[in-house]
């Protein structure tokens, strides 16, 4: 599923968007958890600085 949403991405518009996976670990029980957004490029930084949801 991922390689579709990544070949969408290099074409026409989509070149004006990026994928972005964040990683969170859980403080109970010490795993990892995976986020993944697709947002403006200019907007990236913001993406990868935003809080987390679920904490």
């Amino acid at each position: 599923m991922a390689k579709k949403v990544v070949a969408t991405l290099k074409t026409g518009k989509g070149k004006e968007y990026s994928k972005v996976i964040t990683m969170t670990k859980s403080p109970k029980t010490g795993a990892y958890s995976f986020k993944e957004i697709i947002v403006h490029n200019d907007h990236v930084k913001d993406a990868i600085t935003a809080p987390q949801e679920g904490k």
